[in-house]
């Protein structure tokens, strides 16, 4: 351990510039270990932002051969005769169209609304445009295909019919 008897003698003036010197040294570490941290923090959230976005949109292929199925089946049941509407086999499919409809929803997809809205190039195709009476020109008056988005980004646009 060395005492004040082991330390050379020094003018005041030398020691002052040597502390300051120092201080600034410390300075500048702890301003480059702040950066840093910093740094990283950023760059983990950057990495667990990412890691959930890739996440989110893993199963994208999956889904987009899934949903022409789902919309077969939704077609299929807008045939089934009125008469056997109220059938339990036709109830039990209705069960079925909802579940469906809930597991699309907790991954994330939804299904582009349709008719009686306002024609959005982003969200929907035009197949065909037509005169209605009554109907606004721009306004969706029937959809030919469903349209789904995943977390609010279009997958499947609808294809639809406007009115002129």
């Amino acid at each position: 351990m060395t005492t004040p008897h082991d330390i050379p003698d020094r003018d005041e003036k030398s020691l002052e510039t040597e502390v300051e010197e120092l201080k600034h040294k410390m300075q500048e570490y702890l301003d480059g270990w702040r950066r840093a941290k910093a740094d990283y923090s950023n760059l983990k959230k950057e990495s667990e932002k990412r890691v959930q976005e890739m996440a989110q949109f893993a199963n994208a292929a999956l889904l987009a051969e899934l949903l022409p199925i789902f919309d077969h089946f939704k077609l299929a049941l807008q045939h089934v005769p009125d008469d056997q509407k109220t059938a339990d086999w036709v109830v039990g499919l209705g069960h079925i169209k909802n579940q469906f409809q809930e597991f699309f929803k907790r991954l994330g997809i939804e299904e582009i609304q349709t008719v009686g809205q306002k024609f959005d190039p982003q969200l929907h195709e035009a197949l065909v445009t037509e005169k209605r009476d009554g109907v606004s020109s721009g306004i969706i008056v029937e959809e030919v295909k469903s349209g789904y988005t995943l977390h609010n980004k279009v997958i499947n646009p609808a294809q639809v019919k406007v009115a002129e």
